[in-house]
């Protein structure tokens, strides 16, 4: 009787369902490399081979071409002769348009985020500033991996606040094309912040968190944009000061 109503089952003419698969190890490598760019882990204008991913990541060529054909896809990356690619160039009509589409977008995300987050949710955007503090007292000028990830991490748990399912997915695609650029920022940034004595580059950071306590959307917003906008301020200035040749940032 069990056998006949599980052939039932199989034979319904209801949807048909496809069975779940293990995550490939494609995934895994476009996962990984997805993240490093997002978190600036690649400079701008690097040359990336598929050879050097793959003994990088102790996997095979294959999975690391099809997971950078889709990063081509995404503007992530350039393709380049010799089945290499290469981190876009830092240019100021592209760190423009980035740092537009970047107020806007995470501009309004900030925004939402500021009446839906929850008191446990702005303790713990407060505890990651105490981890910032405890990475800077610590860790040796000029760790910007580590940087990177603390402030990919600290903007991201507020942005999921937001409630809002389309957002997310944009901010991500704009952290995945910007990602080379805020490195490149963040080294122009610490240049500027030696040479003023050292200021406190979690400023802007405390700003959205008091903002957030308080439930005031355009303080929000307003820190934000400055949090976004300094660093890629100097680096603009940075980029005029030196005029670059095609081939370097």
């Amino acid at each position: 009787m069990q056998k006949n109503a599980e052939r039932r089952i199989v034979d319904s003419s209801g949807p048909q369902l496809s069975p779940i698969e293990r995550e490939t190890v494609q995934d895994r490598v476009y996962a990984e490399l997805r993240r490093a760019l997002i978190c600036g882990l690649f400079e701008p204008a690097q040359v990336l081979t598929i050879r050097g991913l793959a003994d990088a990541m102790m996997t095979s060529t294959m999975p690391v071409r099809e997971a950078l054909g889709r990063l081509i896809t995404e503007k992530a990356v350039e393709a380049m002769p010799n089945r290499s690619v290469r981190v876009p160039l830092v240019t100021l009509e592209r760190l423009d348009d980035l740092l537009r589409s970047r107020i806007l977008v995470e501009g309004e995300a900030i925004a939402l985020a500021t009446t839906r987050m929850t008191q446990r949710d702005i303790t713990q955007a407060r505890d990651m500033l105490t981890d910032w503090d405890d990475f800077r007292a610590l860790s040796q000028r000029g760790d910007f991996d580590r940087e990177s990830m603390l402030n990919q991490k600290f903007h991201f748990q507020i942005y999921r606040c937001s409630g809002s399912s389309v957002l997310i997915p944009m901010i991500e695609s704009l952290w995945l094309q910007s990602g080379p650029c805020t490195r490149y920022a963040a080294y122009a940034f610490s240049e500027a912040v030696a040479r003023d004595g050292g200021a406190d580059v979690a400023h802007y950071h405390r700003e959205m968190v008091a903002a957030l306590e308080s439930r005031n959307p355009d303080r929000a917003r307003e820190a934000l944009i400055a949090d976004i906008s300094r660093p890629f301020a100097f680096l603009r200035d940075k980029l005029l000061a030196e005029p670059q040749s095609e081939d370097q940032p």
